[in-house]
C-alpha cells in the first residue's frame, strides 16, 4: 500500500557569530535554526534533516569553539527536540557532543515526534583533523533506527567515500539514509541509493541538499536560491531489473493504471516500480505475476555462471 513520507532537508551554510560570545552567542544559533525551521515547517514534514555542525560557527578557532560547545551543552538539541514536539516530526540533528570521558565525537542524532532522542550514530570515518586536532573520535558501529515511518541508517560527510560502512547497509538495505554533510559527494550520493536500495536525504552545508530515489533518481533539490526543499517520497517501492519482467510490469500497469508506477532512468535497466494505493502493496503486486526483484535476479545470475558446467574451461 503507498507509503508517502514528506521529507524536508535544509542545506543552511554555517554562520558568523557577530562578534558575539557565550549564551549570546548560542542564542544567536537558535534564533538562526528557528528561522531555518519556519521555511519548512508550513509544509509539515515527517522528517526534517539537517547538515553536519549545524550548530557551528565558521569564524571560531578551535579553542573559542570549545568555550562555545561548553555554554551551548544540550540547548540546541532541546530547542530541536522541542520543535519535533511541537510539529509531530523526526529531526536529524547532527552536532559535535562531548563524552562523559572528555572525548568527543561528530554525530547525528536522531529526535523523533515526541522530543526524545531515539538513536545515535557517531561519524565512522572523521577526517583526520578531525581526529588530531579536535579529539573526535571514530565512531565504531552502523546502527539502523526504526522510526515511526520506517528503518533510518546515516552517514556523515567523509563517511560516503567508504565501502566497509556502505555495504553494511547493502546488507541491511534500511528504507532511509539521512546524509549530514559539509561535502557533498557528487556521483556518490546516487550510488549509495542504489546499492542499498533506499532512499537517500542529503543535508549538505552550503550545497545542494538532495532527495534520492533508490533508483538514483533525483527526486528534489535544493537551489541557488532556495537552501531548503521539501518533497513526498512513496516507500512502498521495490527495484526491479528489466529482464523476464518487462511483460508482468506491463500487466500490472494494464491491471491498476496510474495507481502502478514504474520508473526508469534509463541505461540502468533496473526500475522502481511502486504502488500508489491503498488498497495494494507493491509486494502483494508484485506476487499476483511473480515479478523477481533486482537483487534475487542478480544472485540467481551469479549463481548460474559460479556453476562449473557454465564455465568456459
Amino acid at each position: 500500500m503507498a507509503n508517502y513520507l514528506k521529507v524536508s532537508t535544509i542545506s543552511a551554510v554555517e554562520i558568523n557569530t557577530a562578534g558575539v560570545r557565550g549564551q549570546a552567542a548560542v542564542d544567536r544559533m537558535l534564533e538562526f535554526w528557528q528561522q531555518k525551521l519556519d521555511a519548512v515547517l508550513p509544509d509539515k514534514p515527517e522528517l526534517i534533516v539537517l547538515p553536519e555542525a549545524c550548530d557551528r560557527f565558521a569564524d571560531l578557532s578551535r579553542e573559542e569553539l570549545r568555550e562555545y560547545y561548553m555554554v551551548r551543552g544540550n540547548q540546541v538539541r532541546d530547542f530541536m527536540s522541542d520543535i519535533a514536539r511541537q510539529h509531530g516530526c523526526t529531526i536529524a540533528y547532527s552536532a559535535l557532543r562531548e563524552m562523559p570521558d572528555n572525548s568527543w565525537r561528530n554525530s547525528t542524532q536522531i529526535i523523533d515526534r515526541s522530543g526524545s532522542v531515539s538513536g545515535i550514530y557517531d561519524k565512522n570515518h572523521p577526517v583526520i583533523a578531525e581526529i588530531t586536532q579536535n579529539q573526535v573520535l571514530a565512531g565504531s558501529s552502523a546502527p539502523i533506527f526504526d522510526c515511526s515511518f520506517g528503518s533510518v541508517a546515516c552517514a556523515i560527510c567523509f563517511d560516503l567515500n567508504f565501502d566497509e560502512l556502505r555495504l553494511q547497509y547493502v546488507k541491511a538495505q534500511p528504507d532511509l539514509i539521512l546524509f549530514s554533510s559539509m561535502y557533498h559527494g557528487g556521483l556518490m550520493q546516487q550510488y549509495w541509493a542504489y546499492s542499498c536500495r533506499s532512499f537517500f536525504i542529503g543535508a549538505v552545508s552550503g550545497l545542494p541538499g538532495t532527495v534520492i530515489a533508490p533508483n538514483g533518481r533525483i527526486v528534489a533539490e535544493t537551489t541557488n536560491h532556495f537552501d531548503y526543499v521539501t518533497t513526498v517520497i512513496n516507500l512502498d517501492s521495490r527495484l526491479v531489473h528489466l529482464d523476464e519482467n518487462l511483460d508482468k510490469i506491463i500487466k500490472l500497469k494494464k491491471c491498476y493504471g496510474s495507481d502502478f508506477i514504474m520508473d526508469d532512468t534509463g541505461y540502468l535497466a533496473a526500475v522502481l516500480i511502486s504502488s500508489e494505493t491503498e488498497a495494494v502493496s507493491i509486494d502483494e503486486m508484485i506476487a499476483e505475476v511473480g515479478i523477481e526483484l533486482l537483487d534475487d535476479y542478480m544472485q540467481r545470475s551469479l549463481t548460474a555462471q559460479q556453476n562449473p558446467a557454465n564455465q568456459a574451461p
